[in-house]
């Protein structure tokens, strides 16, 4: 999963080398915390945070597949 936030971040920021995450092992769930560049924040979230919802749709579309619970936070 890890892999496909960075895929996704990568291609919409302008400094994609910028682009973290970091993985956090909750009891329920498995956190991925996204990191980018302050100049890039805007992008990944998008106005009124529809791109940030769609991330998080994709991931969790992802999950069930995988039977497991991700939790994706934009840091």
């Amino acid at each position: 999963m890890e892999e496909l936030i960075i895929f996704i971040a990568k291609h919409l920021v302008d400094n994609p080398d910028e682009v973290r995450v970091s993985v956090r092992e909750g009891e329920r769930s498995t956190i991925l915390e996204l990191s980018v560049a302050p100049g890039d924040m805007g992008k990944v979230i998008g106005k009124q945070g529809r791109i940030a919802k769609a991330i998080r749709r994709v991931l969790k579309a992802a999950s069930i597949k995988q039977n497991k619970n991700y939790v994706l936070e934009i840091v």
